[in-house]
């Protein structure tokens, strides 16, 4: 009798998981609006990644290493990216391109070779593309056409609420509607958390479903304090993100007079790390308070704009603007999340039976800041090795000398609480536990949402809810519990790095 594996997400992650178990294993895979609604069909910029083929006389990638590609990795984790993970993915890479490329991803080509940009922080033009800016959803169609074509039970529209342990493993999952299914193994692959806060580039699924969950079920999760936010978004309603490659491509960014402030702020200017690219965005706003920096792109042309990114080119338009003519006002917003559930390298968790894989799970690959466009990748690379963990059920080693021992976390709510209000909630993590956090205002934090109440699950909302409810305070002590700044933490009140803090957190539930 063939083994059952449960997978929880529609993303490229859990669908690439959900494809290589599939003539193995009795796979179902579970994701709580259609298959095409994840971070990934959002992507705009690209996957990161070296292959020999690209070896063109005279070409922007003409001697692009693995070796290059893991030392930007490196330098974008901000001391923080543990380098077994990094090697594993870019020198994984090009086999996962392939398979994607195989199971009818259409990147694009240009004289019958895979184009690639340039992204900030990688040496080499190594992002390849699909449809211009339509990355995400060329891979996400491709995988969802083989998804169903292939074995795999495919249930959409069902909310998973709790992963079932018993004896210490998981065993299963339980719906909103009551119902337990049973597997031998499970695997979250539920994405990001970008509806933690009230400026996000992530769609509103995006609730940090597989975390509350698996810190629920008593898993350690890890890096929880590092939150990437991307520095273009457009300053409209939804937040549309603009890409960081039309920063590649030589767009610039502008004050209120017109002058190139990012010069001031680093030496690669706009294609600095995303981090300190967000900050310097956000303190050009604070001097020119109710006017937003602007994107100037005009210099690339209105043609190129509408052939290179033709979704950006749309959205600019849709809300009035004509971005090949005029700079356009970008701000900030939440974008990625570089903490998650606690794996090693094939994806098991502290406990037995659960694994997860993509951007809710976290190896210690992306450090204390993602590098652009290695996202993608990590979800194909590593959505096919968590299959391959399969063959060793036990759970992740003990923790070493890169960790540090967990905090704490009390899930406990107030019985005399408020259910917590979902606008609230990301407006007090945008204001304590955004771009600039400090000790001050992250105890004030706390102390709220210690006075809120997880609501019963009795719809979708609800459920999601409960879950940023519980990853909310986990981030907010996670952040209370570095004092320094490195990457996506930053604190005004300890601005520096401190080297003696530069290992991995690590937070767990009382009751685990």
């Amino acid at each position: 009798m063939r083994k059952s594996i449960i997978v929880v997400g529609s993303g490229v992650a859990g669908m690439t998981a959900a494809l290589e178990a599939a003539d193995a294993y009795d796979v179902t895979l579970f994701t709580k609006a259609d298959l095409a609604q994840s971070n990934t069909r959002y992507a705009q910029g690209g996957v990161a990644v070296v292959i020999d083929a690209m070896s063109d006389p005279g070409a922007p990638h003409l001697g692009d290493t693995i070796e290059s590609h893991v030392g930007d990795t490196l330098v974008a984790g901000a001391g923080l990216s543990d380098e077994d993970t990094v090697r594993i993915l870019c020198a994984e890479g090009p086999e996962a391109i392939d398979e994607l490329i195989a199971r009818g991803v259409p990147f694009d080509r240009h004289d019958g070779e895979l184009s690639h940009g340039l992204e900030a922080a990688h040496t080499y033009a190594r992002i390849l593309h699909a449809g211009g800016d339509a990355t995400g959803a060329g891979i996400a169609y491709a995988l969802i056409d083989r998804l169903r074509e292939s074995t795999v039970t495919i249930r959409e529209r069902t909310t998973v609420v709790d992963v079932i342990v018993e004896a210490g493993q998981a065993v299963g999952v339980r719906l909103l509607d009551g119902e337990d299914v049973r597997a031998d193994s499970v695997i979250l692959a539920t994405g990001g958390a970008g509806q933690l806060f009230p400026y996000t580039t992530n769609p509103e699924v995006a609730t940090a479903d597989g975390l509350g969950m698996a810190l629920r079920a008593g898993a350690v999760a890890a890096d929880l304090e590092f939150y990437q936010f991307h520095p273009t978004s457009l300053d409209a309603p939804g937040n549309f993100l603009i890409s960081e490659a039309v920063r590649g491509e030589g767009a610039t960014l502008i004050d209120v007079d017109g002058k190139r402030f990012m010069l001031d702020v680093h030496p690669d200017a706009e294609l600095a790390p995303r981090d300190v690219v967000a900050r310097g965005i956000a303190a050009q706003m604070a001097k020119q308070p109710g006017i937003p920096v602007r994107l100037d792109a005009t210099a690339l042309g209105a043609e190129f704009l509408a052939k290179r990114f033709p979704n950006i080119d749309a959205a600019c338009r849709a809300q009035g603007f004509d971005w090949g003519e005029v700079p356009i006002p970008v701000t900030p917003a939440a974008h990625y999340y570089m903490g998650g559930i606690r794996t090693d390298e094939w994806g098991r968790t502290s406990i037995p039976g659960l694994y997860a894989v993509g951007e809710a799970a976290c190896n210690g690959l992306h450090g204390a800041n993602r590098l652009a466009s290695n996202s993608l990748l990590e979800g194909a690379v590593y959505g096919t090795r968590v299959i391959e963990g399969l063959n060793d059920p036990a759970p992740l080693a003990e923790f070493d000398s890169d960790w540090t021992a967990p905090i704490a976390l009390d899930l406990a709510d107030d019985p005399d609480g408020d259910d917590v209000n979902r606008s609230d909630l990301q407006q007090l993590m945008w204001d304590a536990a955004g771009l600039s956090r400090n000790g001050e205002d992250l105890e004030r934090a706390l102390a709220t949402l210690s006075e809120w109440r997880a609501p019963v699950a009795t719809d979708a909302k609800s459920a999601e809810d409960a879950n940023l409810l519980v990853v909310a305070r986990a981030v907010v002590a996670s952040a209370m519990a570095r004092r320094e700044s490195r990457g996506g933490h930053y604190r005004t009140d300890f601005p520096e790095s401190d080297p003696a803090q530069a290992k991995h957190s690590s937070i767990a539930p009382q009751h685990a």
